[in-house]
């Protein structure tokens, strides 16, 4: 089953990557995001996926009493990427106020290895969704 998932998610990339090079309107979904990136969306979607996927689903618009949306989520869209990689380095923990899941967001994700590179890659990714 996640052979599956993997085949599945790698063929995504590849498509993604194919209607990149032949100029679609594939692109980045908020007013920040038409900047240019910081990061580079597709390594920040390998991170993402081994990251922030579990919490915040595949596609990033969150899972059920875990991940809030990200596409969506008008919190990243009104950050800009500095602030967004502060954020999560930092987190969230259940008793913050602006917490309105009640579960707790590590520190990176629960990652201490992810550099400030990786999540300048991983705030591409998730401003990248079409």
């Amino acid at each position: 089953m996640k052979r599956i998932f993997y085949l599945y998610i790698g063929f995504l990339l590849t498509l993604l990557l194919l209607l990149t090079a032949c100029g679609s309107n594939v692109g980045p979904s908020s007013a920040l995001a038409k900047e240019a990136f910081a990061g580079d969306p597709a390594t920040g979607q390998t991170l993402f996926m081994s990251t922030c996927a579990a919490c915040h689903g595949p596609d990033g618009q969150g899972l059920p009493g875990l991940g809030k949306n990200l596409v969506s989520s008008e919190f990243v869209a009104s950050t800009s990427d500095q602030e967004l990689v502060d954020f999560i380095k930092v987190g969230r923990g259940p008793d913050d106020p602006l917490n309105t899941t009640g579960v707790t967001m590590p520190a990176k994700g629960g990652r201490s290895s992810l550099s400030d590179e990786d999540l300048f890659n991983i705030v591409a990714y998730i401003r990248y969704y079409p």
